[in-house]
């Protein structure tokens, strides 16, 4: 009965390793029977196939959950130059053949500087985004093709991180993107294919950074649920967590007392959003109202 007691207090932020072969909604459900709370999100998305950093907010740090989505995100992946699929990426069924001989890393290279800056991408329609109130792959299991919306997205970085691989008339290389949210990999992977003309998939991918949590720190389910049998709760991190990607602005006691009753206060920024910190503990986001900055979540 203790443990139950412990578990139904907590709050804070999971870094966890998402293995591949499951949905990021599968990761929270198996989270919340390991944890025993009902109140878990997840912050930005992993296909099933992609393993790396999912973060978790549990408790009361799903309140930051937005602000997590918002900060930008580092994956390490495989591209193979030489057929496209379905899904875009290893797990879809081959669409077109074109095969690969001859390949340079220079002009491998040359194509992925045109992808850096802000872009614009088709989400696949092997993907979570709604059109006419139904999700894209659902259109697409049913052997449907509807008009995407496109999205504008920024790419930071992107480069190769191997030399290339010439097998079975394909080119296999391993590459770094630093991106915004809403950045379909997969999409990109492609994009760069027909660049370069060729057909394209995404053969490999994993999040290595998410909302400033890292994959070298990151738990596995099993190592979590070892852990909470245990009544060891180390791998919760503090809300602040899910807050790091937004400005900050350390408050003094007197403007900590307006916002806890919702009142404005007058700050020297011009932000749209503001971290506010009192003694180290984020004790609310402020956002700008008439020349002030009014409280639109409060944690106190």
């Amino acid at each position: 009965m203790k443990t139950g007691i412990i578990l139904l207090m907590i709050n804070g932020i999971i870094n966890l390793k998402k293995e591949a072969g499951m949905t990021s909604h599968d990761a929270v459900f198996k989270l919340r029977k390991i944890l025993h709370e009902k109140k878990i999100g997840h912050g930005g998305t992993l296909d099933p196939d992609v393993v790396g950093v999912l973060p978790i907010a549990v408790g009361k740090a799903t309140r930051v959950i937005e602000y997590m989505t918002e900060a930008g995100k580092v994956y390490r992946g495989q591209i193979c130059l030489g057929f496209s699929t379905t899904t875009e990426d290893a797990s879809g069924e081959l669409v077109e053949k074109t095969p690969v001989s001859e390949l340079t890393e220079e002009e491998v290279d040359q194509a992925l500087t045109q992808f850096v800056g802000e872009i614009t991408q088709v989400p696949p329609m092997y993907s979570a985004v709604k059109v006419n109130g139904k999700r894209l792959y659902e259109y697409a299991r049913a052997g449907q093709e509807v008009e995407r919306p496109e999205r504008h997205v920024t790419i930071y970085g992107f480069k190769r991180t191997s030399s290339l691989n010439f097998k079975d008339d394909c080119c296999y290389f391993d590459f770094e993107v630093a991106c915004s949210k809403g950045t379909y990999i997969r999409t990109l992977s492609v994009d760069l294919g027909k660049s370069l003309g060729f057909a394209s998939h995404m053969s490999y991918l994993e999040r290595q950074a998410s909302a400033g949590l890292q994959l070298e720190d990151a738990l596995t389910l099993s190592e979590i649920a070892e852990k909470v049998a245990q009544d060891d709760f180390s791998f919760l991190l503090p809300i602040e967590y899910g807050v790091m990607d937004l400005p900050r602005i350390d408050l003094t006691e007197e403007q900590v007392t307006e916002i806890s009753f919702g009142r404005k206060i007058a700050l020297d920024r011009n932000e749209e959003q503001l971290a506010a910190f009192y003694q180290d503990k984020v004790v609310a986001i402020l956002i700008p109202r008439d020349d002030l900055y009014k409280p639109n979540k409060v944690f106190i």
